[in-house]
């Protein structure tokens, strides 16, 4: 039976939390629920979600908010969903329901923020489980909450034409050996210490020069920038950017780095492996958690660069078949932990426990 819901995001800008959002909207629509999509408008998951999905724009300004507020009221009342999901604090904050009857106030969280603005809703999503043992011990009931990934779909190699189109826009020789790194540049994302990192290694790798290609935007762009430049590296460093579509990037690399210092899960990792690229990642909360070192990924320890850079050297040295082998067991982690039937299942189970159990 098709299951009616509210997916409600209050931000504008464009991050993991914010594309899985529109990636888990479109798939419970296309699962056949009756979904409506509401966020800011002229945000990236306004101008992003397919066009299938029914939106309704609310600007969501503030935590506190109360035009919003009332905004989000009024659409509940008037369209009676059976949950209402809030994504991240703005939209939790901006919605409050009573309890014991529907619609059913779902808060999903993807990191250990502080839970004053959480407390209320009636049950939590964590996207690890250490967002969800940190919630138990915060003094959530453990009955209400639940533990369900994220999800990303393997993705097709893109076409050739546009690979070498972008090569040749960034200077990139055709024999460049490419490592990759993709994030929002700010200090939990460690791309200091992937710079002091790829400093430390040589320039060829097997006759080929190395190049670090950097895709993302943020606070640390000129001290990255300037930090390059003070490492000698600066020539050696692509900026690619924010970049909507990351495919054609991975499709040029050799090997893809996340050097996060702080990463509750990691969506960056699902997608080096939905991409089929190798995986060199430090050991954070979330790599730690989704990883199974030598097996489908490669780990260094958190602000290590020599570390870091040393794994990246492994990685380069490795034999074909031993580095085929890995990337087809993190597509293997993909499908079996992360995949979208999984995850879609695990959702649309946990709402209907939920409904149920209201109903009861």
């Amino acid at each position: 039976m098709p299951i009616r819901s509210f997916q409600i995001i209050g931000s504008k800008a464009s991050g993991g939390a914010e594309k899985f959002f529109v990636r888990m909207t479109e798939a419970l629509h296309e699962a056949g629920h009756a979904v409506t999509a509401i966020a800011p408008p002229g945000s990236s998951v306004a101008l992003d979600m397919d066009a299938r999905v029914p939106q309704r724009p609310i600007r969501m300004r503030g935590n506190w908010d109360p035009l919003a507020r009332w905004q989000l009221g009024r659409a509940i009342r008037n369209e009676a969903p059976q949950i209402v999901q809030t994504w991240m604090g703005r939209a939790t904050r901006l919605v409050s329901l009573p309890k014991g009857r529907e619609p059913i106030h779902v808060a999903r969280l993807g990191g250990y923020y502080n839970l004053k603005g959480y407390r209320h809703a009636h049950a939590w999503i964590g996207n690890t489980k250490g967002i969800c043992d940190y919630l138990l011990r915060e003094g959530l009931p453990a009955s209400r909450v639940f533990h369900i990934g994220n999800f990303i779909e393997p993705v097709a190699r893109p076409p050739q034409t546009e690979i070498d189109l972008l090569r040749a826009i960034w200077h990139l020789p055709v024999e460049a050996c490419v490592l990759f790194a993709a994030g929002r540049l700010h200090p939990n994302k460690g791309f200091a210490d992937l710079l002091d990192a790829f400093a430390r290694l040589p320039v060829e790798v097997h006759g080929r020069p190395l190049r670090l290609l950097l895709a993302g935007d943020g606070p640390l762009a000129a001290e990255l920038q300037q930090q390059a430049r003070q490492l000698g590296i600066a020539d050696r460093v692509i900026w690619a950017g924010w970049q909507a579509d990351l495919a054609p990037l991975f499709a040029m690399a050799e090997l893809f780095v996340c050097p996060s210092v702080h990463e509750p899960l990691g969506n960056v990792i699902l997608e080096a492996w939905a991409n089929g690229v190798p995986l060199v990642s430090t050991q954070s909360a979330g790599a730690e958690e989704l990883i199974t070192p030598e097996v489908d990924a490669l780990l260094a320890p958190v602000h290590d660069p020599q570390a870091l850079a040393q794994r990246i050297l492994d990685m380069l040295h490795m034999g074909p078949d031993t580095r085929a082998a890995m990337v087809e067991a993190g597509r293997r982690t993909l499908l079996a932990s992360h995949g979208r039937q999984t995850i879609v299942g695990a959702y649309t189970e946990l709402y209907q426990r939920l409904i149920d159990t209201c109903a009861a």
